[in-house]
């Protein structure tokens, strides 16, 4: 391994248990992961996923209580050499209602959009990255037991 790649993400759940996914399309790649992305050097876990969820949904963070790190190796899908360390925050926004424009999946353009998903119907195919099913199962045994 050459270097860390710590990365931090949000699992925003609205009053109807669904969870707010980021479509993306980067590096010639299509994903689907939770909302959020690198720590900069100099930044702290929670300021980056201030400036994350600032940066990709103009929401500004009522309350984050940690959810989930990962603690097994796991390789940058993007950066071979590199090792991905996650953190996952419970996040409660100050603003109540999360715009969201309807698009078609997968999209063409660069860039990322959001959508809601019911927790219950998500499955792990239907994240891209290990970590982030990881989480889904956790998140699941969490809000239905």
């Amino acid at each position: 391994m050459k270097a860390f790649n710590l990365r931090v993400y949000a699992l925003i759940i609205n009053d109807k248990n669904e969870v707010l996914l980021s479509d993306e399309n980067r590096f010639g790649y299509f994903f689907t992961k939770f909302p959020g992305g690198g720590v900069e050097l100099g930044e702290g876990i929670l300021d980056a996923l201030h400036r994350e969820l600032k940066e990709e949904l103009n929401l500004e963070i009522e309350s984050a209580e940690s959810f989930y790190f990962n603690d097994f190796h796991q390789e940058s899908a993007f950066q071979p050499g590199h090792q991905i360390v996650s953190f996952y925050y419970l996040v409660k926004c100050k603003t109540e209602k999360i715009v969201i424009e309807k698009y078609s999946i997968p999209f063409e353009e660069e860039g990322e959009k959001q959508r809601w998903h019911c927790i219950n119907s998500l499955t792990e195919n239907d994240l891209t990255f290990p970590i982030d099913r990881v989480v889904l199962a956790r998140l699941k045994d969490q809000v239905f037991n």
